[in-house]
């Protein structure tokens, strides 16, 4: 079983603090075995983090938190960005074309772009994955609804810290039985169901911390954007 991170942000995402360099460090430094830096609607840092990965004896996986008109949708194993602002089936078609796997993050948080607010419960299954534990929570009423509909469908489930500082990165991880140590079979487990997930809550003085600066980030970059 390999312990994977599959929710994290960098300093190119407007709400994100940290170079890859520190949250590789983080990474190996709580003995994850692969992570995913998944910026919004950049792909430059995870590529860069999929690259450097090994030199911290981590699997890197290229990945990016796409901006649908839905809602955030996360794209992994791409080679190249999906560009934001398209429909949620055509976001998914093109995470599927490069080969990729698309997971629905966080779906029933309304205040985080989760899909939910804008497509049915049928569409939500259209995903690979659904994200069913994210550590960035208020009561955890959200990450229950979203693990009883994969439940009730049998869908694969995924879990991810969403960290937006490199000292969140692990909060929560993605326990995959992977045939071997690679991306391509990380996802492949993932599309099979063969996960479990586990992860604690980050500290409310944290995530309202990262809630301001992203605030503030945006701003100062004059970022735009239905779903920034």
């Amino acid at each position: 079983m390999l312990s994977v991170e599959l929710h994290a942000h960098s300093a190119l995402s407007y709400d994100g603090r940290d170079p890859v360099e520190l949250i590789l460090e983080q990474a190996d430094a709580v003995g994850l075995d692969a992570i995913a830096v998944t910026d919004h609607d950049e792909i430059d840092a995870s590529l860069e983090a999929a690259e450097r990965a090994p030199d911290y004896g981590l699997i890197g996986i290229p990945a990016m938190e796409i901006s649908s008109k839905a809602g955030h949708i996360l794209g992994f194993g791409l080679e190249e960005a999906v560009p934001p602002g398209l429909s949620y089936e055509t976001t998914l078609q093109e995470i599927r074309d490069q080969g990729g796997l698309a997971v629905i993050p966080h779906p029933f948080q309304e205040s985080r772009h989760g899909v939910m607010a804008r497509i049915s419960r049928e569409e939500l299954a259209m995903g690979d994955a659904i994200e069913v534990y994210n550590s960035r929570l208020l009561t955890g009423r959200a990450n229950r609804q979203a693990e009883r509909y994969a439940e009730a469908r049998n869908l694969p489930m995924t879990a991810g810290s969403d960290a937006h500082i490199s000292e969140m990165v692990g909060q929560a991880v993605t326990r995959v039985d992977a045939d071997e140590r690679s991306a391509d079979a990380i996802l492949q487990a993932i599309r099979e169901g063969r996960t479990t997930v586990e992860g604690k809550r980050t500290p409310w003085h944290i995530s309202f911390r990262q809630a301001a600066g992203g605030v503030s980030r945006r701003v100062r970059n004059g970022v735009m954007g239905i779903f920034q």
